[in-house]
């Protein structure tokens, strides 16, 4: 084996240095473009001034978040003045938020009926549905479900509202199984259904026939089994309602339903092809549930609805990979009749995040704000008298120089979005101003609040920012219940 002298390695190791040196010199800041892939190498600039780090310290907004006592109202309605932000027990509701919901007087009026009906849902015995449809940023039930738990225990209401047909997402506030036969349709990303009929979920569920049996007349099987998670928030455990909702059944399908592995109902669907629903109801949470289908030529399952007998139901519909422009790809008919039987008097609109690395300039991004406009209008014609709320992005990073820093157009974005919510007459919630604005990620993920992609919340982080929006909400609600004392 050869050996090579000191000033051998020496002098090959200056050679690299000077040749790196020479590109450092000549690379333009932008990199160049060669045999159409833009290069980009260490410029001068970032080799002897590199960046700072700029973090945002975000120990004010922290420490003023209580998510604590979730199984508890957070406060009583008790007439006197309003709390102190962050109160847990006691007191009145709070008029403090951190970071309001920014509203007009379209949206005061649209809220403010919403907020009539809130207000009396358990007095009068009804029940009232809340959809928070969003991206890959709710997934699993992520914001939702605290939301859900705070609103449950502040107004009534059991249970984790619409669930989709087939769950993909892990999720801890309800456990789904299904058979390997079944397949899973959107109106997002991947495999389309033709018809459109998604209902309020914006995914279906189909079995695949299997076509020897299929031949011979013998009918395909395929099931769902659905049952409460033990690590869900405590009012999403509890529901004594189960509506199983289905369409496009065009050929005989028994259905069979099994709890703890007990028959208990045996129905045939409805073969005039159109959206129907069947409802169970027990005294007391069912436990597993098993929706065995039986035909050969399989219907559209739309989901399941899990209820308690009054109150707010509060649904999380999450889009990975939208940009909250789906909606038009819906049939608009069963999207309206699914949301009229559910009663949906909110929409909960968290989107902007998978448009924002693919923003280059600001004509793409009133591009975007447009689009988004169109489907709040859409949603508003096909559910009429429902308010509407919608979260911007969350700050999000990407490695510049070495360092991580705010996707550049964040802030006009938020700003079209909002502009373009109140033009419609949807309040906004600006979620990148509420957790510190710009180059405010760095410092959630450097404090486990957020992951190492710079995009997602963590499990501690999701809390505080489901909080910093609950106390938004909940100060909204506070300022109108004060308004009509004072009327």
């Amino acid at each position: 084996m050869k050996e090579f002298q000191p000033k051998s390695v020496l002098l090959f190791t200056l050679l690299v240095f000077s040749f790196l040196l020479l590109i450092v010199f000549s690379m333009p800041k932008g990199g160049i473009s060669l045999l159409g892939v833009n290069w980009k190498f260490l410029s001068s600039e970032a080799l002897f001034h590199p960046k700072k780090d700029k973090k945002k310290n975000i120990d004010a907004i922290i420490e003023k978040v209580d998510t604590t006592n979730l199984d508890k109202p957070l406060i009583k309605h008790n007439g006197k003045s309003s709390g102190e932000l962050g109160t847990a027990i006691g007191g009145d509701l709070s008029t403090n938020a951190s970071c309001d919901l920014e509203m007009n007087e379209q949206t005061n009026a649209s809220l403010g009926s919403f907020f009539e009906k809130l207000k009396n849902v358990t007095a009068l015995k009804n029940k009232i549905s809340i959809f928070h449809y969003g991206d890959s940023q709710i997934e699993g039930d992520r914001m939702t479900g605290f939301f859900r738990q705070r609103i449950q225990a502040q107004f009534g209401g059991n249970g984790p509202g619409m669930i989709a047909a087939l769950n993909v997402y892990n999720t801890q506030t309800f456990k789904q199984t299904f058979s390997g036969n079944f397949e899973r349709l959107t109106a997002f990303w991947g495999r389309k259904l033709n018809s459109r009929k998604y209902g309020a979920m914006g995914s279906v569920g189909v079995f695949k026939i299997d076509s020897s049996q299929a031949f011979i007349g013998q009918e395909t099987t395929a099931w769902i089994e659905i049952d409460a998670s033990k690590n869900a928030y405590g009012r999403a455990r509890e529901y004594n309602h189960v509506r199983f909702y289905y369409n496009s059944c065009v050929k005989p399908c028994l259905l069979k339903v099994f709890q703890n592995g007990q028959l208990i109902h045996e129905d045939s669907l409805i073969t005039d092809g159109n959206a129907h629903s069947i409802t169970l109801d027990f005294p007391g949470s069912p436990g597993k549930l098993k929706y065995l289908l039986s035909s050969t030529k399989s219907p559209v399952i739309s989901g399941f609805s899990l209820e308690g007998d009054i109150g707010v139901q509060v649904s999380n519909v999450a889009m990975r990979g939208s940009s909250g422009t789906n909606f038009s790809s819906m049939d608009q008919r069963l999207f309206r009749d699914m949301h009229s039987e559910l009663n949906t008097k909110l929409f909960i609109l968290q989107y902007g995040g998978n448009t924002i690395p693919g923003l280059k300039d600001s004509s793409s991004v009133r591009y975007y704000a447009k689009s988004f406009k169109r489907q709040i209008q859409l949603i508003q014609s096909q559910v009429p008298g429902a308010a509407i709320i919608v979260i911007g992005p969350s700050d999000m990073s990407q490695l510049n120089d070495g360092i991580f820093e705010s996707y550049r157009l964040i802030p006009y974005l938020t700003n079209q979005m909002k502009k373009a919510s109140l033009e419609c007459g949807a309040a906004y919630w600006d979620l990148f101003k509420a957790m510190g604005g710009k180059n405010s990620m760095p410092t959630w993920v450097d404090q486990g609040l957020a992951g190492s992609d710079y995009i997602h919340f963590t499990s501690k982080g999701t809390s505080i920012a489901s909080q910093l929006f609950y106390d938004a909400f909940i100060s909204a609600y506070a300022k109108w219940e004060l308004k009509n004392q004072v009327e």
